[in-house]
């Protein structure tokens, strides 16, 4: 296959969201270890192409942040899931964005969350590019290293498939942990009286409104935000 080829291939395949594409990134580190491909190339066109959907997919749900809210506040699961992950990226910002890529579906959950709160795009960015920087030096690195150490594709495969399991695990046993210590500070704060009022509210209207004043206070940050980089 032509080499231009291989590249655009790969930037079409990481671009997208929910798009299998281990084997092809394995594949990529397999034909670096062999001189086909520059890993110094390979690199920089996997996690760019990703970034670049991260930030388009967050531009479209800013774009499209009020309807999105409205959608997700008619069932209970979509309303629980926007309003805990919106105080995940309220209390821990640039980590949780780039925590959360390494979760199924994690890049779609953290466009859509930081767009429809509006979450200033220089920090949605950086923590999408530590990310993608990370993602694509061990998806594209075990291929590289388990075909120098092996010379053969198939434990290269294997090595980053079972890498990227054991990544999601991780990220996914530290956001459990996230959210159970934001249910026990909630649980507090209605025994101590405090957010009453705020719990007391439930239908797909008053579900709307706390988004949107989670929206509020998240953009309020958003010019100190861009002036300071990151938080």
């Amino acid at each position: 296959m032509n080499t231009l080829a291989v590249y655009g291939l790969l930037a079409l395949t990481t671009a997208p969201p929910l798009v299998p594409n281990a084997a092809l990134l394995a594949w990529a580190g397999v034909l670096a270890a062999d001189g086909d491909l520059h890993l110094a190339l390979v690199l920089p066109v996997v996690a760019g192409s990703a970034l670049l959907g991260d930030l388009l997919l967050h531009l479209a749900a800013r774009r499209f942040g009020r309807p999105a809210r409205a959608w997700m506040g008619r069932r209970a699961r979509r309303r629980a899931f926007l309003e805990r992950t919106s105080l995940l990226v309220d209390r821990y910002g640039v980590p949780f964005v780039a925590g959360v890529r390494f979760l199924p579906a994690g890049r779609v959950a953290a466009a859509l969350v930081t767009g429809v709160v509006r979450y200033p795009v220089r920090r949605y960015l950086l923590g999408c590019a530590i990310a993608e920087t990370l993602w694509a030096s061990y998806s594209v690195g075990v291929g590289y290293l388990g075909t120098t150490a092996t010379h053969s594709f198939v434990p290269a495969l294997a090595l980053s498939i079972g890498l990227s399991a054991l990544v999601c695990g991780a990220t996914a046993l530290v956001q459990h942990v996230a959210l159970r210590h934001l249910a026990v500070r909630s649980a507090q704060q209605v025994e101590a009286g405090e957010g009453g009022e705020d719990k007391g509210e439930t239908g797909e209207e008053g579900a709307v409104e706390a988004v949107d004043a989670a929206a509020a206070e998240v953009g309020a940050q958003q010019d100190g935000g861009q002036e300071n980089g990151v938080q």
